[in-house]
């Protein structure tokens, strides 16, 4: 079954702070790099159910996944839902594992 993978504002602006972090516009293997998380994201579309509930979920009172992507030192979190009546993957946001909370 494939989902339609739909971003947020939030995300579309944390996909473009994170592109201009990178300087993806600079370089080759960083507009790879930007590229390939695009990939990745869009990649829920077809296993959405493949990446980890967060522990975070309990606190939200929704049943929010995240699926990883990066290296260990410099990987993001996507953190999305899964809408089964729509067959949609709504990504809410795109943040740093460094960052504390995923709604800062």
């Amino acid at each position: 079954m494939v989902y339609r993978v739909e971003l947020t504002i939030r995300a579309e602006q944390d996909l473009n702070y994170i592109y201009d972090r990178v300087s993806a516009d600079d370089s080759d293997a960083a507009a790879r790099w930007y590229y390939e998380l695009e990939k990745a994201i869009h990649s829920l579309a077809r296993l959405p159910r493949r990446c980890p509930v967060i522990p975070e979920s309990k606190e939200t009172q929704i049943r929010l996944r995240h699926l990883l992507y990066g290296s260990r030192r410099d990987a993001y979190r996507v953190i999305y839902k899964i809408d089964e009546a729509r067959k949609l993957v709504g990504v809410i946001t795109i943040r740093h594992v460094a960052m504390d909370e995923f709604l800062e």
